[in-house]
């Protein structure tokens, strides 16, 4: 959007990685999530993006047509509030992304139990950015030399969760802001670290991110 690979000399290649939620959520996932919203009084709630992923065969949102009732939701309280409305029917709210996501979703886990909603469900997929990551430094066909660290995600969690990148696999991060400007000082922080040898977790979105998180 703004140009910034076109800035960098050849020597540094930007990769996107899979920040996405819905990009990570397994074809499983969307195939159990079908086959709940076949059963009988089974609502399926979900986030908008999510309905048009595909399955292994099919998707929520081609699973409208025959019928099945799958819901759009803009945030888990939507879904809780259908299963207050609707106590005669289970309604599944599919669950997906990473440290952002999963406390809004505990969070429509605990006001359903305090006002006795007994027919509000999860289906989860949440998944936490350090397994993401270590699976990816891991895997030998990815060769990286220092990690852009998500804002959102650390905002949350804090930048603690990358102390084992640069401890165990001595593997500069920096956690950068979304302004083109936060970019390009968390790139010059990265390649800094590089000239001189280091491997630490920087925190270059300190507006807003903290070590312990929130």
């Amino acid at each position: 959007k703004y140009g910034i690979k076109d800035l960098l000399p050849d020597s540094i290649h930007l990769v996107s990685g899979p920040g996405c939620p819905v990009c990570v959520t397994s074809n499983r996932f969307i195939d159990q999530a079908i086959a709940l919203a076949g059963i009988p009084g089974v609502i399926v709630a979900s986030f908008g993006d999510l309905i048009r992923v595909p399955g292994s065969s099919s998707s929520l949102l081609a699973e409208r047509s025959p019928g099945r009732d799958v819901r759009v939701c803009y945030s888990p309280m939507d879904a809780v509030e259908i299963a207050r409305r609707e106590p005669d029917k289970d309604v599944v709210f599919l669950g997906i992304g990473f440290e952002t996501t999963a406390p809004t979703v505990a969070a429509a886990v605990k006001h359903a139990r305090t006002a006795g909603i007994e027919n509000f469900k999860i289906l989860s997929a949440h998944k936490t950015m350090p397994h993401a990551l270590k699976a990816l430094v891991e895997n030998r066909e990815v060769n990286i030399d220092a990690l852009i660290c998500p804002g959102h995600v650390s905002a949350i969690a804090g930048t603690q969760i990358y102390d084992f990148l640069a401890d165990e696999y001595h593997i500069p991060c920096v956690v950068c802001g979304f302004e083109p400007l936060d970019m390009l000082q968390s790139i010059f922080m990265i390649i800094k670290q590089l000239h001189e040898g280091r491997s630490e977790v920087e925190n270059q979105y300190s507006r807003v991110v903290t070590r312990s998180g929130n």
